[in-house]
């Protein structure tokens, strides 16, 4: 073989390697990315069926139901628009509490509720999520728009 071919297999060798190895790079990337859904886009059917996902807003005050004796934890999310129940099995962070912001990751069951795999919850007075405080900040903008009437025509 000359040279010139040699080299010319070598180098068509490696970037078929190199495109290789991109496609199961991406390929994985893709597999384990998750998204970030509201309440909101949640029940409006915006958030992926049978995939993990995470959900995130305020856990509603008085909304935590413990199972006496077990691990079970249910509650409500809310990003002050819609609200989602939530059902975890696990220890739950040491900073969960009612009325404080909360990431969760999971899947939705056929009932609509979210199953949650892992709970974060924020780790000072002022942290949220910027996705979380976007979402939540759409919804208080969506709801005063709301409420204010459309017509202000006054009568003479």
């Amino acid at each position: 073989m000359k040279p010139r071919t040699r080299r010319l297999t070598l180098i068509l060798g490696g970037m078929g390697a190199i495109g290789v190895a991109t496609v199961l790079v991406l390929q994985a990337f893709q597999e384990n990315l998750v998204f970030f859904y509201t309440p909101t886009q949640i029940t409006n059917n915006e958030a992926p069926a049978n995939k993990s996902f995470r959900v995130g807003g305020m856990v509603v005050t008085e909304s935590v139901k413990r199972e006496p004796g077990g691990l079970q934890v249910e509650f409500l999310v809310t990003d002050t628009a819609k609200t989602i129940p939530v059902r975890f099995t696990g220890i739950l962070p040491d900073l969960f509490q009612e009325g404080k912001g909360v990431v969760a990751q999971g899947q939705l069951n056929s009932d609509g509720v979210f199953i949650a795999a892992q709970v974060l919850a924020k780790h000072d007075e002022n942290y949220m999520p910027p996705e979380a405080k976007d979402a939540v900040d759409q919804a208080t903008k969506n709801r005063a728009k709301m409420a204010k009437p459309v017509n202000n025509y006054e009568s003479k």
